[in-house]
């Protein structure tokens, strides 16, 4: 592949109480052929995340239309799984609805967090979003008791075919602990109802203790393509990819993914959390830079076919 980095897009100002930094794991949807909306998780100064949006240009990703002024979807119930952040993973296009795949984080006693999927839906055009439940809609299960979180879904053939990242582990780092997960696969018939486990279809590798954020889509001529973030402890988190003829074996081409660290500025320490989006005008994937994505997101143009 080879990608022209467009550079940095937005980022919080600190001009409102509940978003203050960051715009976590940009999720992209387009709204029309003209507007491409990016649902991300901004936090607060507790580090809180909330679900909000801009919209962009289709057809120049870096230029800014509007910007939500209050959160499409709000913190969860206190003692509820979502209760310490909300951050977006996945948006499903559905007749008249958009409905909105979650991770919610819990702040446990001996864990720095833990975090399932939850599910809201929109039916004002995903300027705000209803929660369909206060409780995951996948939760945990004895394999996967700590991480289990829903990234990428495609529907084929009344399947809902589902990758997510899960994991069952700390480990210990240098100077804190470390969640360990990899990216595993399930089906759904309604994209509501999931089973209780899935199968491990990208692992972990040498060093990494993570492999997540999966962001599947199907190419016309190449099968199935995933971008996700690995990292180990010695290498913060950069961009990888994998390709796969029925979705579920997976070869890993990190090497060959043509998008690299800058030489400085806002994300020559780290390069996190893809996701793509094909409109008219080109392929754009949207990521995350330094510190988690702390100063916002940023963009660039697939320059080569897939």
């Amino acid at each position: 592949m080879k990608w022209k980095k467009l550079g940095f897009v937005w980022g919080p100002d600190g001009s409102h109480a509940k978003m203050v930094h960051s715009a976590l794991q940009p999720t992209p949807v387009l709204l029309n052929e003209d507007v491409i909306r990016v649902y991300f998780g901004v936090r607060d100064d507790s580090g809180v995340s909330r679900v909000s949006y801009v919209d962009l240009s289709a057809n120049n990703p870096t230029e800014v239309l509007g910007v939500a002024s209050s959160p499409a979807l709000n913190i969860g119930e206190p003692g509820c799984f979502d209760e310490n952040g909300v951050v977006p993973c996945a948006v499903i296009k559905l007749a008249n609805k958009l409905r909105l795949y979650y991770a919610g984080y819990m702040c446990p006693m001996h864990a720095r967090f833990i975090a399932f999927s939850g599910v809201a839906e929109s039916d004002d055009g995903g300027n705000t979003f209803k929660r369909l439940a206060r409780v995951p809609i996948i939760d945990r299960t004895d394999n996967e008791p700590l991480f289990r979180v829903i990234h990428s879904i495609i529907i084929e053939n009344g399947r809902w075919r589902t990758w997510y990242g899960a994991g069952e582990k700390f480990i210990t780092g240098a100077s804190k602990t470390l969640p360990a997960y990899n990216i595993r696969y399930m089906e759904s018939c309604d994209g509501m109802k999931f089973p209780n486990y899935g199968e491990v279809v990208l692992d972990l590798k040498g060093s990494e203790y993570r492999v997540g954020r999966p962001n599947v889509f199907k190419s016309k001529t190449a099968g199935y393509i995933m971008f996700y973030g690995y990292g180990s402890e010695a290498a913060p988190y950069k961009l990888g990819f994998a390709e796969s003829r029925d979705g579920y074996s997976w070869i890993r081409n990190d090497g060959d993914i043509g998008l690299n660290l800058s030489k400085s500025g806002w994300d020559s320490e780290m390069m996190a959390y893809p996701a793509v989006i094909e409109t008219r005008s080109g392929t754009y994937l949207f990521y995350n830079g330094n510190s988690y994505g702390r100063a916002g997101f940023g963009a660039a143009l697939l320059e080569t076919d897939i």
